[in-house]
């Protein structure tokens, strides 16, 4: 990994596990339907993530 797909892949990552946080955060103050509505992010986040990584490393090799 070059220091350039370093920086999105920490951003990605520091958004999923806020996510997740903020998930498990709701669900112990007994707001469980927002903890899991939340929860659903974490997966979507790292999916984004995943298609911003690869076209990113896509559009560094064409030049």
């Amino acid at each position: 990994m070059t220091r350039s797909s370093s920086t999105p892949s920490i951003i990605i990552g520091a958004a999923a596990f806020l996510s997740f946080l903020l998930s498990v955060t709701l669900w112990f103050t007994d707001n469980r339907a927002e903890g899991m509505f939340v929860g659903l992010w974490v997966p979507s986040i790292l999916a984004a993530g995943v298609f911003v990584l690869v076209t990113l490393d896509r559009n560094a090799r064409k030049g």
